[in-house]
């Protein structure tokens, strides 16, 4: 429950975090993977955070899902040809490609995990 600041998300929080970011980049990979090109909006984090539960949930069970979003993302990815990577859309009224999506989810990753090391541990 700790947070090395006021504001700053729990561990739990992080790892919630990161499963809601994974499966909201995912499903925006498959639109644009697959030619949608609806614009789709934003979201706002620390709102998805107030509704997560995640203080509340057992920290194992977090891991657990986490690790079966990235098995879904990455049996996502295995279905995808070159073209598909390449295909793009509007998101939060930006252009991107799959493929930056793709770098988007490790690097988020890599980021929380970098400030959990440092700020957490």
């Amino acid at each position: 429950m700790y947070r090395y600041a006021e504001g700053k998300w729990t561990i739990r929080e992080i790892l919630i975090h990161l499963i809601d970011m994974e499966r909201i980049y995912g499903y925006r990979m498959l639109r644009f993977a697959r030619n949608d090109q609806t614009i789709l909006p934003g979201f706002d984090a620390d709102k998805y955070i107030l509704l997560s539960n995640a203080n509340a949930r057992d920290i194992s069970d977090l891991l657990n899902e986490l690790e079966a979003v990235r098995y879904s993302t990455i049996a996502l990815l295995n279905g995808f040809t070159d073209e598909a990577l390449l295909q793009t859309g509007i998101m939060n009224g930006h252009p991107v490609s799959v493929r930056a999506l793709v770098y988007h989810i490790a690097g988020h990753e890599l980021h929380h995990m970098d400030i959990i090391k440092k700020r957490y541990l």
